[in-house]
């Protein structure tokens, strides 16, 4: 099995001191773009609504991710509660703004992640990971003692921090974060981020950094890089242009970007009037022409 990234860290014991750094953040925490700076290990809870424990909805292979990931035997996904955003129009809702799932351990994560390997995935996938980010290097070092040899997938909404990517360099091999909007002001209503699109661009040129363009073995699946998430919104509200063209002027022509269709208003859910109807047809191919025109042309969900 090819080694993922974090296997050289884990065996020179520096793994180990991430996770105590990653701890001793949570004090004054920090990790995402709110940096409420509220203490963690005093059971002080800001926006994720989290404290020292990780919160865990489901950890199953999962087969509807992007194709690069998904492979045959599936992405080995651990879904994390609650979340650093509050995006209202939330597809898990459900995991993201309740408190569905169970408190887990760095013991218990690890065995989760080993659970995963052992069903034949591709790939470890932490699904909102940001918040969570200390239990994550803790389980880690656990579950590499153990024989964990998958990639690891950092699949986040891309309100992260650059001090706590800092502290993935050498760990993560793909990074797969959102990039939802372009302009401040939409991300600050929808989602209560400020600054959204200035934290998500350092973030992401921070992601390239440490793992260039996405790479496949000869298989077609994802070894390594990035590999960029965009959700098409009604009315134009992603920013889709500029987010294209950001990729292309200051990350790289050759990156990866899925243009995603499946945004639907959720049921039972407040919502701003703007996002009650879905996207349009003639919406969808204008974005796709967008991210062509920018240069992109590895473009997924086309």
């Amino acid at each position: 099995m090819h080694e993922p990234a974090y296997y050289r860290l884990w065996r020179s014991g520096e793994l180990a001191q991430r996770a105590r750094l990653a701890r001793q953040a949570l004090s004054s925490c920090a990790l995402c773009g709110h940096a409420c700076r509220v203490d963690r290990l005093r059971h002080e809870r800001g926006r994720c609504r989290t404290g020292a424990v990780a919160r865990v909805h489901a950890a199953v292979p999962h087969f509807g991710e992007e194709p690069p990931l998904v492979g045959t035997g599936g992405s080995g996904t651990l879904f994390f509660s609650r979340c650093n955003l509050a995006c209202c129009f939330c597809q898990n809702y459900e995991l993201s703004h309740l408190d569905a799932g169970e408190d887990c351990s760095p013991a218990e994560l690890a065995r989760l992640m080993l659970a995963l390997q052992e069903a034949g995935c591709h790939n470890l996938n932490l699904v909102s990971p940001t918040h969570v980010l200390p239990m994550i290097l803790e389980a880690l070092v656990l579950a590499a003692a153990d024989g964990l040899r998958l990639p690891l997938v950092y699949n986040t909404g891309g309100y992260d921090r650059l001090e706590a990517l800092r502290l993935l360099d050498g760990v993560v091999d793909i990074y797969l974060p959102d990039m939802k909007f372009a302009d401040a002001e939409v991300a600050r209503r929808l989602c209560g981020a400020e600054r959204y699109p200035q934290v998500n661009q350092a973030a992401v040129r921070q992601m390239h950094r440490q793992v260039g363009d996405l790479v496949l073995d000869v298989a077609g699946v994802a070894r390594r890089g990035l590999l960029v998430r965009h959700l098409v919104m009604p009315g134009g509200l992603s920013g889709t242009a500029e987010v294209a063209q950001f990729l292309a002027r200051q990350v790289s022509v050759q990156t990866w970007i899925n243009v995603m269709d499946q945004y639907r208003p959720p049921s039972g859910v407040p919502l701003d009037p703007a996002l009650c109807r879905r996207p349009t047809r003639e919406e969808f191919a204008a974005a796709v022409a967008q991210v062509r025109a920018a240069g992109l042309h590895h473009i997924l969900g086309v």
